[in-house]
């Protein structure tokens, strides 16, 4: 289902809280964290809260991090919407500008904030290791840009609940794409 920031807002599940702890034990063993932020929606803070127990972290909430706003199609499978809303649908997944159904956010204005948000971020925290708890759209948002890929590059990347991904920013500008969609704790 689409589960942007302009919803209903769901805390996490069972499931989705057991998969916390499993990140947080990963994470753990890795022993790298310096700094927890967060996307202020529920399921994001919850589970920041439940790994930076774990690492002995506070967590910050970041705005920047929040989900893709999907107007009309919040809470709806990608079937309904493609029944209820065809047209809006196919030019949403031909055009990056184009906004889902009742004026949720365009894929190009999420990586303009997402792009925003990565330059405070990199400044702010230069040398240091950073867990961002964040959500489908800016995760995959942040790995193309980092591989200077197109924006439908977005719809080719498959991203799993309570995944690890790891993208390394240098001094120069650069960024390398070091993990992606790492489940492997989960098992």
């Amino acid at each position: 289902r689409f589960s942007g920031s302009g919803g209903t807002n769901p805390p996490l599940s069972d499931i989705g809280r057991e998969q916390a702890h499993r990140v947080a034990e990963a994470l753990a063993k890795r022993g790298t964290i310096q700094t927890v932020l967060a996307s202020p929606l529920a399921r994001t803070r919850e589970t920041a809260e439940i790994v930076a127990a774990r690492l002995g972290l506070d967590v910050h909430v970041e705005d920047g991090l929040r989900e893709t706003d999907f107007g009309a199609w919040e809470g709806l499978t990608f079937g309904e919407v493609r029944d209820r809303y065809p047209d809006d649908l196919n030019a949403w997944l031909a055009d990056p500008a184009a906004h889902p159904t009742g004026g949720g956010e365009s894929f190009a204005e999420t990586a303009t904030r997402i792009e925003a948000t990565r330059d405070r971020l990199v400044a702010a925290h230069a040398g240091r290791t950073v867990l961002l708890v964040t959500h489908v759209t800016p995760i995959k948002t942040f790995v193309r840009l980092a591989l200077g890929a197109p924006p439908e590059s977005l719809f080719r990347m498959e991203l799993s609940a309570a995944s690890l991904s790891a993208v390394a920013y240098y001094a120069d500008g650069n960024a390398s794409v070091r993990l992606f969609n790492d489940t492997s704790h989960l098992r």
